[in-house]
Formats: C-alpha cells, sequence, structure tokens
C-alpha cells in the first residue's frame, strides 16, 4: 500500500506525507476532506483530478479537517492510496428524500455485495440523510457480517447543509460508499466516546424516528433546557455539550446521540440518529481529560484488531461536539495516537455530524455522536 497526503491551506498544497514508490504504482483511491467553501470550489476539484487522474475520488464536506497529528480549519485534506493487492469499488447514491435513508443503505450493500467482499467505508450528507435508518439498512444486507465504517459528512458548527460526492463537485443529500475486496486488507476498527452519564434515568414516550417530543410523558425541550439552565441561552449550539445517552430496547450497549436542531413551534428536538419510543435515554457531560482518554483507547481498541501489524493508513473521525469542548486543546487528541502507531503511519479524518462504526468484531454497524472513530488500513 502506498500513500501521499497533501493538504490545502490559505491558498497553497503543502505537502504532508509520502510513501517510497519505486514501481511508480498508480493510485486508484483518493479521499477528500475540507471546509464546504474549498471542496465545492471548482478550481479544487480540478487540480485534485489533474494530479490524480485516473483515480475513485470520494469527497466530504466537514467541520474540521485532520491531517498526521495536526487539526486544520478551513483547508482540505487529500490522501491518495495505492493499494497493491485489494481492489475497490466506489458508489454513490442520491436521496429523493430523508425517509428513504434506509432503502440508500439496503442499496448500497446489494451493489456492492461480493464473496470477497472484506469492509466498507461510507461518507455521507450530515443534515438530510438520517444515520441511523442509513445504518440500519446498510446491516439489513451485510449477510457476512464486514466491518462498515464512516461518518456523516459536516459544515463547521453550521448546520445547515454538508456535502459528499464521488468524482465530481459534492452536493447535498448523497451517499458515498467504498467496498474493499481481497483476502490481503486487515481492517481494524475501535470506537469510543468519554462521556459520563449524570441524572436519573428516562424514558422517550413520543417520538418519529430522529424527532423527539416527550420524556416520560412531558415536553422533551423543555425538560431539556431546565437540566441545560444558563446553557440553554445558546441552544442549538450548546446541545453539543450535553449530548443523550440511548438504550433502545432489545439492543446491546448504549449509543450517544447528539442534537442537530431544534423546533420551537413543534416543540421538538431533531437527533442526528433514531430516538425509538421506550427507549432509556440520560444526560451526559464530558470534560477534555476524558475526551483525550478515550481517543487513546479507541486507537489501542482499533489496532488490536490489526493482529499486530503496523497500519498504513489510519482514518480518524470525530464528533464537531467534542471539537467544541476540546477548544484549543483538540489537536492531543488525535497527538495521542503518535504513543500507539508512531511517526510512520499515515493518518487522515475530519469532524463530522455523526459517526459510524461497529460495535464490536463481527459486529453490526451503529450511528454514534460525540465519540472518536478510529479505521486502520494495512495489506498483509
Amino acid at each position: 500500500m502506498v500513500i501521499s497526503q497533501k493538504y490545502y491551506s490559505e491558498g497553497k498544497w503543502v505537502a504532508q506525507y509520502q510513501d517510497a514508490n519505486p514501481s511508480g504504482q498508480a493510485f486508484n483511491l483518493v479521499l477528500v476532506f475540507g471546509a464546504p467553501e474549498h471542496i465545492c470550489n471548482p478550481d479544487r476539484f480540478a487540480e485534485i483530478r489533474e494530479d490524480y487522474p485516473g483515480a475513485e475520488i470520494v469527497i466530504a464536506s466537514t467541520a474540521g479537517e485532520i491531517a498526521g497529528n495536526s487539526v486544520l480549519d478551513n483547508s482540505i485534506v487529500v490522501t491518495a492510496v495505492a493499494f497493491e493487492k485489494t481492489k475497490i469499488k466506489c458508489i454513490c447514491k442520491k436521496l429523493d428524500d430523508p425517509d428513504s435513508a434506509g432503502q440508500a443503505g439496503a442499496f448500497i450493500m446489494t451493489e456492492l455485495a461480493a464473496n470477497d467482499l472484506c469492509g466498507i467505508f461510507i461518507v455521507s450528507d450530515g443534515t438530510v440523510v438520517n444515520g441511523g435508518q442509513l445504518a440500519d439498512g446498510l446491516n439489513l444486507m451485510n449477510v457476512n457480517n464486514v466491518p462498515i465504517v464512516g461518518g456523516l459528512a459536516g459544515d463547521g458548527a453550521n448546520f445547515v447543509k454538508t456535502y459528499t460526492g464521488l468524482n465530481e463537485l459534492p452536493d447535498a443529500g448523497n451517499v458515498v460508499a467504498v467496498g474493499f475486496y481481497g483476502n490481503e486488507l486487515i481492517i481494524g476498527h475501535g470506537f469510543m466516546g468519554g462521556w459520563e452519564e449524570f441524572g436519573r434515568e428516562r424514558t422517550i414516550t413520543k417520538s418519529d424516528k430522529n424527532i423527539l417530543y416527550e420524556i416520560d410523558g412531558h415536553s422533551a425541550l423543555q425538560l431539556y433546557k431546565e437540566y441545560l439552565g444558563e446553557f440553554a441561552n445558546d441552544l442549538p449550539s450548546s446541545a453539543l455539550l450535553f449530548p443523550l445517552s440511548l438504550h433502545e430496547t432489545g439492543k446491546e450497549g448504549k449509543l450517544v446521540r447528539t442534537i442537530l436542531g431544534l423546533d420551537e413551534k413543534a416543540d421538538c428536538m431533531v437527533f442526528a440518529g433514531n430516538m425509538p419510543e421506550g427507549s432509556k435515554v440520560r444526560l451526559m457531560k464530558s470534560n477534555q481529560e476524558n475526551l483525550v482518554n478515550a481517543s487513546a483507547t479507541a486507537a489501542s481498541n482499533c489496532y488490536m484488531r490489526l493482529n499486530g501489524r503496523k497500519p498504513s493508513l489510519s482514518i480518524l473521525i470525530s464528533c464537531v461536539g467534542r471539537k467544541l469542548v476540546m477548544h484549543s486543546r483538540v489537536a492531543e487528541e488525535v497527538e495521542v495516537l503518535d504513543d500507539t502507531v508512531g511517526a510512520d503511519t499515515a493518518i487522515a479524518g475530519f469532524y463530522s455530524y455523526g459517526e459510524i462504526s461497529p460495535l464490536k468484531t463481527g459486529g453490526k454497524c451503529e450511528l454514534h455522536n460525540q465519540t472518536m472513530t478510529i479505521t486502520s488500513f494495512t495489506e498483509i
């Protein structure tokens, strides 16, 4: 596996990482993570296409970019990969309406299905697409339980419009998937939140997919405002500091859910994933040290699945809410990876509106919020 990485910032391209490539092997996959205004610029796309004429170019807008052990803003990070023993297939599905996310997930799995499919990487629109329904659709058709990882695109802390695309300028409403094929690619994955629950456990009594109306028979929005106190004045942005833990009836483990928006007139909150009636919820909070330690744990869990092999590429997808909590220390949750992988692994990633990763090896993928997810690739 040969990797080349660069980033665009302040009007110029800067080299970040470069493997030796004596055979001149052609790059076949290019991951582009960047600020919406840059990745939607035709000039920037033309420059990327000129550098990698035969590659599949996967694009996602972000709430911040990751290159090496640095966290960037208002930039583009381009990571080009030349697989030596692994084939890839890419697909882009445009959603006609938000409720078709599950159907889109099932369609993608059907299109990518093959006996030697060994993993899938997803980047999805982060404001139109219901990430929970997308994960459900992917799981429905994932008969061989291959690892499915990725994330929802971002738009800074604006939550207005996100963009993803394949081999053309990105647009809203797209889900892009990369399928990996062969027996010589090892994929490691890990995630961790670092958030602590507080307050008593409550029950969702009225919801509609990812729209939450009532908890314990009372207005969820008004109850949430009461808990937040003075932070309620800064809603919806302050909601990123106080997500909810979610335990769905009959499901293993707990997920973290964050608020994307509020509707005062309808007296409801809109979440990044589904909030099923009957599920148990609790408020959550965190601090900077807990978030850094959680990133280290995610890295350890990920690399443990590589069976002692050193990763060639690690993709980090972290939540915009973590970035807001970390402030000037945000780079620390990326720098902590150096203790696990050293300087010889290429690292790319972005801050997202949702993360996709299995809860365990061989398990179904789930939509996470407020987590650090790490996916690593190495060829035998």
